[in-house]
């Protein structure tokens, strides 16, 4: 009973944020890293990833807005 308790505030402390944006900041964040430690080949595939996330959430965000003033 003990050993769960102090457990528990440990599984709610690291909370995975969701949405586009911010997993775009997460492989921004890695790529400025990897290309400070040396790693320009994975700082380079990091960064494409977050900005293909970043593109895919200004078109979907768009086609919302679209949608949104249509209806």
């Amino acid at each position: 009973m003990l050993s769960t308790l102090a457990i528990a505030p440990l599984a709610y402390t690291f909370v995975f944020p969701g949405g586009l944006i911010s997993l775009a900041v997460i492989f921004f964040i890695i790529a400025i890293l990897a290309y400070a430690l040396g790693a320009k080949g994975m700082a380079g595939f990091t960064a494409g990833i977050g900005q293909t996330l970043l593109f895919v959430f200004l078109v979907l965000a768009v086609l919302s807005i679209i949608v949104s003033l249509i209806h």
